[in-house]
């Protein structure tokens, strides 16, 4: 597998950073940085409304996705940040546009702030049927599988879950009863549980189980729901528990106070590749004590040829607390958990495809690049950047990544 390398790649047909590359390739996905509505020819924010920037983000995410030989249907899930949920219809109205017939899974989020003052941001992970593998097997004939379930809540603009390789992404649910299509009555804790029996219901659709999630992001409009949250959680993860992500919202879709995301192990792949032939990947879960543990999450969990790392805030393992200092120092320490999960399962800094930075004051993002160009030196990672109204602990940041893992899980797919 050692030729199974990171492919980062930019375009000066979508804005540049020198902190984050446009897209990386691994495997069989493309892994896209967010996409402000950043006019890449001026290098400023694109003037107008919600309408104007909702299109910049979308003509920059095509324009990347172009750029290295794909079209906007090899897109498997959109990911949509607005500073302003009220925003939405617009954002709905130009999304369709670009997704005329097919749409991809979707996770909306209103969020507290966005960098360069944005309204909108707008971030793709995409299909890479060629793979990273140079003549692989197969190389340019895996199938997209989108399905959907009456079972579960069916959202305008978004499909369930889409399937492609060794990977299902399922749309992040709302806590809707299916039945009604409407919120399901009570607080938080009601709510958690009907949005973790809609993914639990589209993974049965799909032959899955819950089992098979990797990764889990949670959003909740009131942090201090999450021990509410965290009440109904493990029945849906009695034994085993996927990395998890837990952000707070300013605001969700419909109302709602929590939303739910899931990203499925799929080990029987997408055609052409035989069942027989790979079903037998396992998720491997990994923790180490040289990083902070979690009841509710493991810190890495690998399957096939990606590893999904737990967030992490700025807690110092030796001690069990909030490391001292300011944002800085925070970013540091966050950023040094990530970097030694990553290298207890025999990985470096290097393997990173993309990076999710949480800031509770997104003003301290100047301070946090600083520290961040030090953990990547040469090679950078495709970049998400979001500013939250609070972070577990009270902390100022909290990081979390998805690496590449060149030599797969067993038997070695």
């Amino acid at each position: 597998m050692s030729l199974n390398a990171t492919n980062p790649r930019n375009t000066d047909a979508a804005p540049r950073s020198p902190l984050s590359s446009q897209t990386v390739a691994f495997s069989h996905y493309n892994n896209l940085s967010a996409q402000l509505p950043i006019d890449p020819a001026t290098g400023e924010l694109v003037a107008g409304g919600a309408s104007e920037q909702a299109r910049q983000c979308l003509e920059n995410v095509r324009a990347v996705v172009e750029s290295i030989g794909h079209v906007m249907d090899d897109v498997v899930r959109l990911t949509v940040f607005l500073t302003d949920l009220s925003d939405l219809d617009a954002v709905n109205e130009v999304s369709a546009s670009y997704f005329p017939l097919y749409v991809p899974t979707r996770t909306t989020v209103g969020v507290a702030a966005l960098p360069k003052g944005a309204a909108v941001q707008i971030e793709a992970l995409l299909s890479n049927g060629e793979g990273s593998i140079p003549d692989a097997p197969q190389a340019g004939d895996l199938v997209k599988v989108a399905r959907d379930t009456d079972e579960a809540p069916r959202l305008p603009g978004s499909t369930q879950t889409v399937a492609f390789s060794h990977y299902n992404n399922l749309t992040a649910q709302l806590p809707i009863d299916p039945r009604t299509g409407e919120l399901v009555a009570g607080g938080a804790t009601e709510q958690a549980r009907q949005c973790l029996e809609n993914v639990q219901t589209i993974l049965r659709s799909i032959g899955h189980v819950m089992d098979d999630v990797v990764r889990v992001t949670v959003f909740l409009t009131d942090l201090s729901d999450l021990d509410a949250v965290d009440e109904v959680y493990p029945s849906y993860f009695p034994g085993y528990r996927p990395a998890r992500t837990v952000v707070n919202a300013a605001a969700l879709p419909l109302g709602a106070a929590v939303q739910v995301e899931a990203v499925v192990s799929h080990g029987d792949g997408t055609p052409p590749q035989a069942p027989e032939d790979a079903a037998l990947l396992v998720i491997e879960p990994h923790d180490t004590d040289a990083a902070p543990r979690d009841a509710l999450s493991t810190q890495s969990v690998a399957f096939s040829h990606y590893n999904h790392i737990t967030a992490q805030l700025p807690v110092d393992p030796a001690s069990g607390e909030m490391v001292a200092g300011g944002v800085r120092e925070q970013a540091q320490q966050c950023l040094a958990n990530i970097r030694a999960i990553v290298e207890s399962v025999d990985h470096v800094m290097d393997d990173v495809v993309k990076v999710n930075l949480y800031l509770a004051d997104i003003a301290d993002l100047d301070a946090v690049d600083e520290v961040y160009a030090t953990f990547f030196p040469g090679y950078v990672p495709a970049r998400r950047v979001v500013g939250v109204s609070s972070l577990p602990g009270g902390a100022s940041i909290q990081v979390d990544a998805t690496v590449s893992n060149a030599e797969g899980t067993p038997p070695g797919a």
